[in-house]
């Protein structure tokens, strides 16, 4: 089954999908936190999911994993 190029902008067989692991502050307040996290995975590229793993509630600092899809 071939899926409509509008909903992905490379063919399939061109995606990379990646493992993505950070560690940030998170001080900011719960609404604007989800928005700091995907801002920051985008880096890596469109994050599909992703998930807090562990904080260090001392230094509020929050590792994350995520998985990507990179061009």
């Amino acid at each position: 089954m071939e899926l409509p190029s509008t909903h992905y902008p490379l063919p399939i067989t061109q995606m990379k999908i990646q493992l993505v692991e950070i560690e940030m502050d998170i001080t900011a307040a719960p609404g604007e936190l989800a928005m700091a996290i995907e801002s920051k995975l985008q880096e890596w590229g469109e994050p599909l999911r992703w998930a807090i793993t562990a904080v260090d509630r001392e230094t509020n600092i929050a590792q994350i994993e995520a998985i990507a899809i990179a061009e």
